[in-house]
């Protein structure tokens, strides 16, 4: 049995041009063959967790099976006209109960992660949360559980994202786009996937494959040899090198994702806007893994911020928003996993986001004595490229390598 990994080889975009063929004809002719699709995305999910995946193809119809329980019972909870607190934090904690097990399971002397811990939890998690959310806020006044399958099982973006939103996401599926629509989307499609061959293929093989190894070695060799502590060449080196690795591997995984998802006729946000020239580090997350930093502010940040307000638990506002940061940073470090990098990158991000809310009030207030120009600007994204690398340094856990083993 042939096992049929997203984006890995040539032979995984051949078969894919082949089996989206019928539905590239169907929706250049005005047609969306939601049969049709239901099917090749079963075919790809069944190729990706067979042979040895297998279990984790059985993990993923029985998480299914219990994300809809949770969402649908809640739904069918508000449409008798009730809305309890408790009740909906109840929907949320069992939502994301599966994904907290995972990330503990290395904690503990039981292997939880082999019972439940698929590929793509955390990005099918983050799409079950929001919509139990947005229910509540009834943003989305009703799931359809045909819509609502197709949108955790949207093949293209199951294992690493893009995350969309279900009423993005309906509203593309529930209509076939016009012709000339659709002729953007495959002019899209086409230049997204061949830029991510040149960013996962290319350079991310320069960097990850043939630069970093090398890197790394040094490094450790150097670090070893004072006792762990010592700033080389080699180590600024490998931070420079694991940030430009980590952009295009990730970056060129996500075109691929998104250029899969215009063929078949959905306009999945993309998640990268050149992050490299991100003027300060709060620019830079809306730049960087987009659709996970926006959802983190949209269901963390904002949602704690508010619940605050509304309790009036913290009164001072800036105190309030350095709060949240630092929550919202803390969980995203979490989410990674229970390592102190981990958890040191979120609050590294965090503190830098503070310190440049800081920095951007007292330039407003003295905006009168602060240079602005062409060459603050560039030192601007100089500074903040830094920044991020270093980050990325910390978060590549080769620090953990390099100090304690």
């Amino acid at each position: 049995m042939i096992n049929l990994q997203p984006y890995t080889n040539p032979r995984y975009f051949i078969i894919l041009f082949i089996a989206l063929l019928p539905l590239i004809i169907g929706l250049y002719n005005g047609k969306r063959y939601k049969n049709y699709e239901a099917f090749i995305s079963f075919l790809f999910l069944f190729l990706m967790f067979s042979g040895s995946e297998w279990i984790q193809g059985v993990q993923i119809i029985g998480y299914v099976i219990f994300q809809f329980l949770i969402t649908f019972l809640y739904q069918k909870y508000l449409k008798k006209g009730k809305n309890s607190t408790k009740v909906f934090v109840c929907a949320v904690i069992a939502s994301i109960l599966p994904l907290a097990l995972v990330k503990i399971a290395p904690l503990v002397p039981t292997d939880v992660s082999s019972l439940i811990g698929f590929v793509g939890i955390s990005y099918l998690t983050f799409k079950t949360v929001q919509v139990i959310m947005e229910l509540r806020d009834k943003t989305i006044k009703s799931v359809d559980p045909v819509t609502y399958a197709r949108f955790l099982l949207f093949f293209p973006t199951i294992s690493s994202g893009p995350i969309d939103r279900y009423r993005r996401f309906q509203k593309d599926y529930d209509t076939a786009p016009t012709r000339d629509q659709y002729l953007d989307y495959l002019e899209k499609g086409t230049f997204y996937i061949f830029q991510g061959f040149l960013y996962k293929f290319i350079i991310g093989y320069v960097f990850g494959t043939l630069w970093l190894p090398q890197l790394a070695k040094t490094a450790l060799f150097i670090g070893k040899a004072n006792g762990g502590l010592r700033l080389s060449w080699a180590l600024v080196g490998y931070m420079y090198c694991y940030s430009m690795y980590l952009f295009f591997d990730f970056a060129g995984y996500s075109l691929f994702a998104v250029g899969t998802s215009y063929f078949m006729g959905i306009n999945t946000p993309v998640n990268f806007n050149k992050p490299f020239i991100s003027k300060n580090i709060k620019d830079f997350w809306n730049r960087w893994h987009m659709t996970l930093s926006f959802w983190f502010r949209d269901f963390i940040f904002m949602r704690f911020t508010f619940f605050a307000m509304k309790k009036r638990l913290i009164r001072n506002r800036i105190r309030l928003s350095q709060i949240a940061y630092l929550l919202n940073f803390l969980i995203m470090g979490f989410w990674h996993g229970i390592t102190w990098y981990y958890i040191v990158y979120g609050i590294f991000h965090a503190v830098a986001i503070i310190i440049n809310d800081i920095w951007l009030r007292f330039k407003k207030k003295h905006s009168d004595h602060i240079p602005h120009n062409k060459f603050t600007e560039a030192f601007a994204i100089f500074l903040t490229i830094n920044i991020v690398c270093f980050g990325f340094l910390i978060f590549s856990g080769f620090l953990d390598t390099l100090w304690f083993k």
